[in-house]
């Protein structure tokens, strides 16, 4: 049984959503500031947080931030709708996914199950090795030249995908479905955001490209290389 934690300050909604996700399976543990919530989510017995971006006193994304310096954990953000300055500073600040308010109970436990399946370790040994890039999905481990990348699971998700299709190009919308676990939205920038969060975290190559290359109107495509 997973626990999720849920971070909102509207105590009803709190409490419905809370229900909804017991109902189906989930272990839910209820906070409504950020402050708790950032207690709770490193308290080392969540699997994934559910975090509202307007919280009472420290953020939402303020609470990400923190969290993000010691926990990859998956975390989904709330956001209001249509607010799309929050949406994109929560996804570069490493949520996993995100959500517009009023969200739709089915929708958010659709979206919670996708982002644990896919930072669940896998039962294969297999090691993917292009270059200097090196993963490990049966530990979710992912290095550079030896070293080791702090990789949120959407953007581990998103490098394997890229990883396995290196040298073709992957539409932004498969790399939604395969790494984020739903469509692409219409106007939906979450991919770019992931993608553009992956590209810090990698080096360039020895001719001072990325190794994932735009290929505009179309997708991303992890260049092969030695």
């Amino acid at each position: 049984m997973n626990r999720v934690l849920l971070v909102d300050d509207d105590v009803e909604l709190c409490e419905m959503l809370g229900e909804y996700l017991t109902a189906e399976g989930f272990e839910v543990e209820l906070k409504h500031d950020g402050e708790s919530g950032v207690e709770a989510a490193l308290g080392g017995e969540v699997d994934a947080v559910v975090l509202d971006i307007m919280l009472p006193g420290q953020s939402g994304l303020e609470a990400l931030r923190q969290i993000r310096q010691q926990s990859l954990m998956p975390v989904l953000m709330l956001t209001a709708k249509g607010d799309d300055v929050d949406r994109i500073v929560g996804l570069e600040l490493g949520a996993d996914d995100y959500l517009p308010k009023p969200c739709n109970p089915r929708e958010l436990v659709a979206r919670l199950r996708a982002v644990l399946r896919r930072a669940a370790p896998t039962k294969l040994g297999e090691v993917l090795q292009i270059g200097e890039a090196v993963l490990r999905p049966s530990e979710r481990l992912a290095e550079w030249a030896g070293e080791p990348l702090a990789l949120t699971s959407t953007e581990f998700n998103l490098l394997e995908v890229l990883m396995r299709s290196a040298g073709h190009v992957v539409s932004k919308n498969d790399l939604s479905e395969r790494a984020l676990g739903h469509p692409l939205a219409r106007y939906d920038r979450s991919v770019d955001v992931h993608i553009s969060n992956l590209r810090r975290k990698l080096s360039n190559l020895d001719d001072g490209r990325s190794p994932i290359q735009t290929v505009r109107g179309v997708g991303y495509q992890y260049i092969e290389h030695r």
